[in-house]
């Protein structure tokens, strides 16, 4: 799923989740890992879904994101909670 998706990096929410101790490449493989929802909201009239996913090394994240044009703009990122991850291996047989 990533290889098609082009990302909206910039100093701004790479900082933001720098902030959080993941990187990019990090978020992008969640996203490559098939993610799965867990929420939708509209912020400031901008659609912004909330997915959990692993990346490569099986680093369990929540990504908030949007799209941007035809990019993927990652709001924030940061580590799942213990109950959230443990239904997200559950449900995947992790």
């Amino acid at each position: 799923m990533a290889e098609n998706l082009n990302f909206d990096w910039d100093r701004g929410n790479t900082g933001h989740i720098a902030g959080h101790g993941i990187t990019t490449s990090e978020v992008e493989e969640v996203f490559a890992n098939d993610p799965a929802d867990i929420g939708f909201e509209t912020v400031e009239g901008e659609g912004r879904w909330t997915v959990i996913g692993h990346t490569d090394s099986l680093r369990f994240l929540v990504v908030v994101w949007t799209m941007r044009g035809s990019d993927v703009r990652p709001i924030t990122a940061f580590e799942a909670g213990k109950r959230l991850r443990e239904a997200y291996v559950a449900a995947r047989g992790l």
